[in-house]
């Protein structure tokens, strides 16, 4: 924000004398849009969180807010066309912190025809903007025809287990959500940029919840030794309208506050497989 105008004392205007003029608030400069950058939606009407200040070693550049924050709430936007068609359209995210304050902007970018024939099963990339609407994150997932079964997804993983790759700036890679395989449970594995598991991820045996069921459904993140607990993704029930008629679905994340925020980044990209798997389902 800028400098706050001096203040004045009312005082008696002398005959003869012009009453000094008030200072002007400083106009606020538009965001300036970059060839191949989308800025966010509804330019800057929402309550964003300022921009970083300074770089903070070892931190991908537009991602130094998370190293302050050890919870992030996700907001899928609501698509009226999809609601009433079933036919589905590129998912939006609006990613904020506990406070509503809006971090990032999260938005798909695919092929119709793949949407329309492939559903929920679609290849995808996501764009992740700041509140300047650069891109400081991008997440991907290829196509596989026979993946999504868990017992297939640690035999046969190139071509049955669904992946998220996480690239930070856009590009570079610094991790990955990999489906890995299970008897019943959901279960995904988190590696960082070397292909290391850091992190597992577990779901609950019945993931499934909607207008009939007003529960929130957890996926707990262990770490290597499958035990001990780092945090949670949660699918928040949204509601009955919302959840019987759209696929909009909220989500929240908790991870301990010293967490590498690349790992940060890296669950968020497991989020969005969460949701594509279980979730994006037509209704």
């Amino acid at each position: 924000m800028g400098d706050q105008p001096p203040s004045y004392q009312a005082t008696e205007q002398q005959p003869g004398m012009q009453q000094p003029a008030m200072p002007q608030p400083a106009m606020q400069q538009p965001v300036m849009q970059q060839p191949g950058v989308m800025p966010p939606p509804g330019g800057m009407k929402g309550q964003w969180v300022p921009p970083p200040q300074q770089a903070i070693p070892g931190c991908p550049p537009g991602l130094e807010y998370l190293t302050q924050v050890d919870q992030l709430i996700v907001h899928q936007q609501i698509e009226l066309f999809e609601a009433f068609t079933n036919i589905q359209m590129a998912n939006k995210y609006a990613v904020k912190n506990s406070m509503g304050q809006q971090i990032f902007f999260a938005y798909e970018d695919s092929e119709f025809c793949m949407r329309f024939c492939c559903g929920p099963n679609r290849s995808f990339t996501f764009h992740i903007l700041d509140n300047a609407g650069h891109e400081v994150m991008r997440m991907r997932r290829e196509f596989k025809c026979c993946a999504g079964c868990p017992w297939c997804a640690s035999c046969a993983r190139d071509c049955c287990a669904y992946e998220v790759y996480v690239e930070s700036p856009p590009g570079q890679l610094i991790g990955m959500a990999i489906q890995s395989g299970s008897k019943w449970k959901p279960h995904y594995e988190i590696l960082n940029a070397n292909g290391e598991s850091i992190f597992h991820l577990w779901g609950p045996c019945c993931v499934w919840n909607g207008a009939c069921c007003t529960c929130d459904v957890d996926f707990n993140v262990y770490g290597t030794d499958q035990t001990t607990e780092i945090g949670k993704i949660t699918r928040n029930y949204a509601g009955f309208g919302r959840e019987f008629f759209t696929q909009a679905n909220h989500y929240s994340m908790s991870f301990p506050m010293d967490l590498d925020v690349k790992l940060k980044a890296v669950l968020m990209g497991a989020m969005i497989l969460v949701d594509f798997m279980f979730y994006e389902q037509p209704k």
